[in-house]
């Protein structure tokens, strides 16, 4: 690619590596360091001027630093006059804070959209956001890819009788996710319907499934992760949100059938994995012949790999490598299943360098890289 510039970030050289080696480039030269008080020191390497200039940097585990990194390399590279800067973004940072989920809370993700725009970014490659409304945070255009094509293509060629297969979504709020893949793999779909309730409540407001309005309360609330486990700023120490509360419960409510059938729990991305687990608790005490959970960023924090392995019921998880997780992390589950994204990845780069249209990438998996 002429006038091309592709820069990687130090938060998944894995990943960079495979993108630039499809494109059938080398990493430009860029020197990234921190100052002993751990400031984030960027040196671009090579003249950028009226360069297009692609940056690959994903959400990590050291996500603030990795989140800095990029904003400096991108004000870096505007600095020195390049003529188009996109940020390729696998995982955006702080998608999980799409929204208000507490009255004095912040929008974190509309907050790492303005800071992108403010250091000069001209474009945004990312994939599968957590929501799809995030795409109107950015005051630059967004191209938010879908890592679909890719799992349904190793379903096909990996899970015996998945033509005998249920999608299942685990709350509510990943119906519309859920109904996608099963339309493209033409199999049936079911749905986990948490409802979570105050003991000694029972004479209280109407919760049932009747009342539209609670149908839109709990879809409200359950298109979210719902791993409750979070650590204290300060302390370090692991604390709870309130949801945890000893006097709630909780019902889970199958809706669909899955008795003799091959399960995929899919969701758009797997941190702490307790509601993946009972909710494949739920499916095997309803009959499914197995249960496989896919996700596309396999974040996967603290021993949820370990938890995952240990279940009898769970029979694969399968992940995209969007997000890094260290070769010691993956030894510690012999279910888990890594899918390449990086061809699609390196296809849209190449696209957009071109001024080709990506709209071929929300439905296939490339087959020219």
């Amino acid at each position: 690619m002429r006038r091309t510039k592709v820069f990687l970030g130090t938060s998944h050289p894995e990943l960079g590596g495979l993108v630039t080696g499809r494109l059938g480039v080398e990493p430009s030269a860029v020197k990234l360091s921190q100052f002993k008080n751990k400031e984030t020191s960027v040196e671009i390497g090579v003249s950028v001027r009226n360069e297009d200039v692609f940056i690959i940097q994903s959400g990590s585990p050291k996500i603030n630093d990795s989140l800095m990194e990029l904003l400096i390399m991108i004000n870096a590279c505007k600095g020195a006059s390049a003529q188009r800067i996109t940020a390729v973004i696998p995982y955006f940072p702080y998608s999980k804070q799409s929204k208000k989920k507490k009255h004095r809370g912040a929008i974190a993700a509309k907050l790492v959209a303005n800071i992108l725009s403010i250091s000069g970014v001209d474009h945004i490659i990312t994939m599968d956001l957590h929501a799809s409304q995030m795409q109107g945070f950015f005051n630059v255009p967004v191209d938010n890819l879908y890592a679909e094509p890719t799992i349904a293509k190793w379903i096909q060629e990996n899970i015996e009788d998945w033509q005998n297969g249920v999608v299942v979504s685990k709350n509510a709020g990943g119906a519309k996710r859920v109904t996608s893949l099963a339309d493209r793999l033409n199999i049936d779909f079911a749905l986990i319907h948490i409802d979570r309730s105050k003991r000694g409540h029972a004479s209280g407001p109407d919760h049932s499934l009747s009342n539209p309005q609670n149908i839109y309360n709990r879809m409200e609330e359950e298109d979210d992760d719902d791993d409750n486990s979070m650590v204290d700023a300060e302390t370090g120490h692991e604390i709870s949100r309130p949801s945890e509360a000893a006097d709630e419960t909780s019902m889970m409510t199958l809706v669909g059938d899955v008795d003799g059938k091959v399960c995929f729990i899919v969701d758009d991305m797997i941190d702490g994995c307790h509601s993946f687990l009972e909710a494949a608790d739920n499916l095997v005490g309803h009959g499914a012949k197995s249960v496989n959970i896919i996700a596309t960023h396999g974040i996967l924090s603290g021993n949820s790999l370990r938890q995952i392995e240990e279940c009898s019921n769970v029979d694969k998880i399968i992940v995209t490598n969007t997000y890094p997780l260290p070769a010691e992390k993956r030894a510690l589950c012999s279910k888990l299943h890594i899918l390449d994204i990086s061809a699609t990845l390196a296809e849209a780069i190449r696209r957009t360098h071109n001024g080709e249209s990506i709209s071929y990438l929300f439905s296939q998996v490339p087959k020219n890289l």
